[in-house]
């Protein structure tokens, strides 16, 4: 019997960054993999599991350097989870972010492919920005969020809405950057996704212990990663984000100091509209012709 083979493309959180296991990461989906299958002595069933996440990845990575990975592995399912270090550059286009989506959607889902999305939390609150820093990168996240629901939808993904609930602001679930999960936060994302497949008939096998495997680091541990990587990584998005997002900051201001704050939303929500829109008449015009 083949295996059922699993590939998980997307950035550090599908990596599994926050989730120590030995020299590198677990993450939540390859504790989600372990799930998929019943007793394999029982059934002779298994699971080969591939993850092509790789820390910092954008949309435009996952498109033009994960898809024909995972293409060549003709995965039975297939996770893409992405979008949260577009909204940390200055080179955002909501446009580009959805046309990328759905290419990368339509191809696994055309090759047979069972997809898996996420909508995410917005990084300006999960790190606790000041409002008119956190409310340009909260706009951001919620047209990616849209977009990831439009097409989630188009495409006939098993979609998890990640983006709320309690876990979000329990610390137990976070790591020390605040931005990735820890163990029982990667372990709650592996048992809500299991849940949506198990619902769907999709994952036959024990869903994932909520309890961690291991000790939480402790306070200094947090600290020191904190001080080295969790530094290094700060210094690398600010370098390319921060310019464009003291500029945004500016303008919330502006439009605070004014009282018409609520264009900037509108103005995302049509940027948006526009971004669904264009997929639609793309998809129209094979068909015209």
């Amino acid at each position: 019997m083949r295996p059922v083979r699993f590939v998980a493309l997307g950035d550090s959180l599908t990596e599994g960054v926050g989730d120590p296991m030995g020299d590198g990461w677990r993450g939540w989906a390859a504790l989600l993999a372990g799930g998929l299958v019943g007793d394999a002595e029982a059934t002779g069933e298994s699971v080969e599991f591939t993850n092509l996440a790789v820390s910092g990845a954008q949309t435009r990575d996952v498109l033009e350097r994960q898809l024909p990975e995972a293409l060549a592995l003709r995965p039975d399912l297939v996770s893409v989870v992405i979008g949260v270090n577009d909204t940390l550059r200055c080179t955002f286009d909501i446009h580009a972010v959805a046309a990328r989506l759905d290419t990368v959607y339509s191809a696994l889902t055309e090759q047979g492919a069972v997809l898996l999305t996420a909508c995410l939390p917005d990084p300006g609150a999960m790190l606790g920005l000041p409002g008119a820093l956190a409310r340009p990168l909260a706009r951001r996240q919620r047209a990616v969020n849209s977009v990831v629901h439009a097409l989630s939808e188009r495409h006939g993904a098993v979609h998890l809405h990640a983006s709320e609930g309690a876990w979000l602001t329990d610390r137990a679930m976070w790591s020390a950057d605040r931005l990735h999960p820890g163990e029982r936060g990667h372990r709650q994302l592996a048992l809500r996704f299991h849940a949506l497949l198990a619902q769907a008939g999709l994952a036959a096998g024990a869903a994932p212990s909520p309890e961690p495997e291991f000790p939480a680091p402790t306070k200094s541990a947090s600290l020191w990663w904190l001080a080295t990587a969790g530094t290094g990584w700060v210094a690398r998005r600010c370098t390319d984000l921060l310019p464009q997002l003291l500029a945004l900051a500016m303008d919330e201001m502006r439009h605070r100091a004014r009282g018409t704050s609520a264009r900037l939303d509108l103005r995302a929500s049509a940027a948006v509209s526009a971004a669904l829109a264009a997929l639609s008449v793309a998809e129209r015009q094979p068909d015209a012709a």
